[in-house]
């Protein structure tokens, strides 16, 4: 058993990041940017001291913020390639990226000697707790972020590569109406179950107020919303704007009750057949608006549903009396959908080439007709879950998936990890494990050789046992046996879906 242990000085660690080959754990946190060897993690993490410069904090600070948050929140780590991390920070206000050279676990430094540094407007949050994601697609970062100051603007963007080809989000609440955004991924089509060539796709995930109930309260959905890989923007009409965005309702509803979870909160991706891009799933952390009690649900959506809905009918607002109605009719070639073999065969080889009546469609229809359904995998009361990952198993001798059973690992606002085990409609709480001294919330939770790497946000000390110590900000947790698990776990059932 291993004593307490602190990153003296370093807390708000917000960015996990994690080469798996190996197996060292970076973290973004206030200022700083620290490395951990998750196999000895005895061993002290190595640290890069990356701050703002006395001068630039006064006149955050005069600009009206506070003094804690004019510091260097680093969000953003992204793998970049040969042994380079992409690393952004709000740097008081004015956000900023850099390179970090893995090898020799330094930031790139310019000719003066200062760290060489150029904008993270778009890339990056100007605020340290503004909602904010983004992924990394063949080189290309792709963001969903505040783009002001203020932090009234709001942007879905390709936000490095060539300057021509880096477009954004129509400045429109038909598009983005104050969203929080939640998750990204990048799903890469299999080449050799592509016979229709289509194009690589972003997905986004987020929560925003709905422009097409017309209710006096303003109503949060959860949404998802797809990008093309290869979208350039338009000729004219919605030039260096997105050309395929379009985005989707999704629904977290108790058939039974008719309770819905309306309030997105974090999203994992699953391949449930490995290397089968198609079989990918997206298990959905929900909480509900309009209850007064802490309330956790999770929904798993599938790709194909999701799918299946972006290719179904389009809403349409009427702006005479700024209700939604189904449009008629729909131009050609369908608006929003990503290129492929026919379309190149037609002519069609950039989105610089669709016709203008095609992309009128497109900027006044972003909001599909459908919703993607799913009723909850899990419902807890009592208890506000902070983060979710997933790992499956089978059940039978044979790696059927009609046999397969689901773990989901589920972070909470009070420092615990609970397991629960989901087979067909029978769920299970396996263990509900304490994990740090100081009752803070999960803000992250990585799968890695059957363990869990558990983060919060503040460097507290806790206690570790064997070769999994345990740091501070980060919690190494052995992985589970769903038929046994060791060390006396809670087995009782939970809600079913």
């Amino acid at each position: 058993m291993l004593g307490p242990q602190q990153f003296r000085g370093v807390a708000n660690f917000s960015t996990f990041l994690l080469d798996r080959s190996s197996g060292v754990l970076f973290l973004g946190a206030r200022d700083a940017i620290l490395a951990v060897d998750t196999n000895n993690l005895t061993q002290p993490p190595r640290t890069i001291v990356w701050d703002v410069p006395e001068e630039k904090r006064k006149s955050c600070v005069a600009k009206g913020k506070t003094e804690g948050d004019c510091n260097n929140y680093l969000r953003l780590l992204e793998f970049l390639g040969n042994g380079w991390i992409y690393v952004c920070g709000t740097y008081a206000f004015d956000p900023q990226c850099a390179f970090l050279n893995m090898s020799s676990f330094s930031l790139e430094r310019g000719e003066n000697g200062g760290v060489r540094m150029e904008t993270g407007k778009g890339k990056c949050p100007f605020e340290p707790s503004q909602h904010y994601t983004a992924v990394m697609a063949g080189g290309i970062l792709y963001t969903a972020a505040t783009s002001n100051f203020l932090g009234t603007l709001f942007d879905i963007s390709r936000a490095t590569g060539q300057e021509q080809e880096r477009i954004r989000t129509e400045r429109s609440i038909n598009w983005l109406s104050d969203p929080e955004f939640v998750s990204s991924v990048f799903i890469q089509q299999d080449e050799d179950n592509n016979p229709q060539g289509e194009d690589n796709k972003i997905y986004f995930f987020f929560t925003e107020v709905a422009k097409e109930y017309d209710l006096y309260t303003k109503v949060k959905v959860p949404r998802v919303a797809r990008v093309c890989k290869s979208d350039v923007g338009g000729m004219k009409t919605l030039q260096r704007r997105w050309t395929t965005f379009l985005k989707a309702q999704l629904v977290c509803e108790d058939r039974a009750s008719g309770q819905r979870y309306n309030i997105l909160t974090d999203v994992y991706t699953k391949q449930h057949t490995s290397g089968d891009p198609s079989s990918t799933h997206f298990y959905g952390l929900f909480r509900s608006q309009w209850e007064h009690e802490e309330l956790s649900a999770v929904c798993v959506y599938s790709l194909a549903d999701i799918s299946k809905v972006m290719d179904g009918p389009f809403k349409e607002l009427k702006k005479t009396c700024e209700n939604w109605i189904n449009p008629e009719p729909v131009p050609t070639p369908r608006p929003g959908q990503c290129l492929n073999s026919a379309l190149r065969a037609e002519g069609f080889e950039s989105s610089l080439k669709l016709p203008d009546k095609v992309l009128t469609f497109m900027r006044d229809h972003p909001l599909m007709e459908n919703n993607v359904i799913a009723a909850p995998l899990l419902v807890r009361r009592g208890i506000t879950y902070t983060k979710v990952a997933v790992t499956r198993t089978t059940t039978g001798s044979d790696d059927d998936q009609r046999n397969a059973a689901t773990v989901l690992h589920l972070g909470t606002d009070r420092g615990e990890l609970h397991r629960v085990l989901v087979v067909g409609h029978i769920t299970t709480l396996l263990q509900e494990i304490p994990l740090f001294s100081a009752q803070e919330p999960v803000n992250n939770i990585l799968l890695h050789k059957g363990q869990a790497l558990v983060g919060t946000p503040y460097p507290w000390p806790v206690w570790g046992q064997r070769d999994a110590a345990f740091t501070p900000a980060v919690r190494c947790v052995p992985g589970p046996d769903p038929w046994g698990v060791s060390g006396g776990p809670k087995r009782e059932p939970v809600a079913p879906a």
